[in-house]
């Protein structure tokens, strides 16, 4: 069964259905790449889809663990290259900011980040620069 179904919209504007929930997504080309830059661009979403996918395996690493998961944010920047046009760095900077880990837990965590699915799905070219901000 498909996952989603993707149509243009005109003006470099794509929208994306996800077929079980129904949810959309709409992205824009670049302002660098001739668009308006009004809304996620492709690259953004998959830069962006890093840091979502490295929360969720911390996630589903601290259940199994049994872990008390806090509050995390990440900031992502994308950083591309010119030629070939392509996605050169993705940089995330997770904080954990509401709670202390103990070394163990900050182990494991990282642990679990790295072995997210989008993580092992990215070219090997391309440079994956991960900081965890743990509250001391």
């Amino acid at each position: 069964m498909a996952t989603s179904k993707v149509k243009y919209l005109g003006n470099l504007r794509t929208e994306a259905v996800h077929l079980k929930s129904n949810t959309t997504i709409q992205t824009d080309a670049p302002t660098d790449n001739h668009g308006k830059g009004e809304k996620f661009s492709p690259t953004d979403l998959v830069a962006t889809a890093l840091a979502n996918c490295m929360i969720t395996l911390m996630g589903i690493q601290a259940n199994t663990s049994k872990i008390e998961l806090g509050n995390i944010e990440a900031e992502v920047t994308k950083i591309m290259s010119d030629k070939p046009r392509k996605i050169a760095e993705i940089a995330i900077d997770f904080y954990f900011t509401d709670k202390k880990y103990s070394e163990r837990e900050k182990t494991i965590l990282k642990n679990a980040a790295k072995t997210c699915p989008v993580a092992l799905s990215l070219n090997s070219e391309l440079k994956q620069t991960v900081t965890f901000n743990f509250t001391e």
